[in-house]
């Protein structure tokens, strides 16, 4: 009789425990609903945080952990919870892209193409093919990149992503993507002295976008015989 005694009182102690933090869970994820209500961001990953350390490993609330280091530009951050999340699911697009652009602007150019690569695989689009060229062009791998851009031009084009491109300090313009994708197929072809090739490729971004000023500048340049503009 002492013995189920004592193994009642564990069972309800358990009980208790795991009641009381399921209690707790509840009040941190309001914390956190309420935190994103008023955006309050580091109210937010303080909650977050919470909840991770009672769920455990798994929790699923690492994603929104790594949105919102993502969206507050907090990239090392980011990237250190996206590796985690990925090394348990690797299938994961939108973490793997936010993990690429975390790679990208910490500077990590190399890991970044690498990201991308895998992207492109994954999801067959032609904006993440531009990227993964965009990256390879500033590694100055260019036949790596100019096979990026082929395979850029040979994925659908939607027509709805739009490119920024700097004019000048003050003037930022919107490209369509398949004008941007033309025009860096015409920059890695001038830097592997292909100049006829290139100005037909940035003919075609004029074509497709006839104010896109930097790919005008750059048929130009290719014309006059004069280095073009990388950006």
């Amino acid at each position: 009789m002492k013995r189920f005694y004592i193994t009642l009182s564990a069972v309800l102690a358990v009980a208790s425990f795991y009641a009381q933090s399921d209690a707790d869970i509840s009040q941190d994820k309001a914390v956190f609903k309420q935190a994103m209500i008023y955006a309050d961001a580091d109210v937010a990953i303080n909650a977050l945080y919470d909840i991770i350390a009672k769920e455990g490993d798994n929790s699923i609330y690492k994603d929104s952990l790594a949105y919102l280091y993502f969206s507050g530009r907090k990239y090392s951050s980011c990237f250190m919870v996206c590796a985690d999340i990925l090394s348990k699911d690797n299938k994961k697009q939108n973490i793997l892209e936010m993990q690429a652009i975390s790679l990208e602007n910490m500077g990590a150019i190399d890991k970044a193409a690498q990201a991308y690569a895998k992207l492109t695989i994954m999801t067959n689009n032609n904006y993440h093919a531009y990227k993964l060229g965009n990256l390879y062009f500033a590694l100055k791998k260019y036949d790596d990149a100019y096979k990026a851009v082929k395979k850029a031009l040979e994925l659908e084009d939607k027509g709805t992503i739009q490119v920024n491109y700097r004019v000048n300090q003050n003037y930022t313009q919107q490209v369509t993507l398949l004008a941007a994708i033309y025009n860096l197929k015409g920059l890695i072809e001038f830097e592997q002295e292909k100049n006829d090739l290139a100005k037909l490729s940035f003919q075609k971004a004029v074509d497709l976008q006839d104010d896109f000023v930097l790919a005008k500048e750059n048929l130009q340049a290719v014309i006059d015989g004069k280095k073009v503009k990388k950006e």
